[in-house]
């Protein structure tokens, strides 16, 4: 398991290698809630993606992912919000052997 350093702001890009994979993630707050976009080699994996505590965000591999994103509240069961975004609220990479 690997953290992503996301920080507390409404909007975001992080460059970043999971794995082996060269990815960006795009993290941004909407009126409905968190989303993440995630691109692999400049490739969309997927967009618009609610993110919901503790729920695996890709969640299918035929997408092309290795592994799997999710965020976790440190401090109760809520989803998450940009404000505690990098403190109360963790982006987790997930190995696939993490997942197994």
């Amino acid at each position: 398991m690997q953290i992503v350093p996301v920080q507390a702001v409404p909007s975001q890009s992080l460059d970043v290698t999971l794995g082996t994979q060269v990815c960006t993630i795009n993290v941004y707050q909407k009126s409905t809630g968190l989303f993440l976009d995630l691109l692999v080699n400049d490739a969309a994996i997927l967009t618009c993606q609610l993110c919901v505590n503790q729920v695996l965000i890709v969640r299918r591999a035929y997408l092309g992912f290795s592994g799997d994103l999710a965020f976790y509240d440190t401090q109760g069961d809520d989803d998450p919000t940009y404000t505690g975004l990098g403190t109360r609220w963790l982006l987790l990479y997930f190995l696939p052997s993490d997942l197994a």
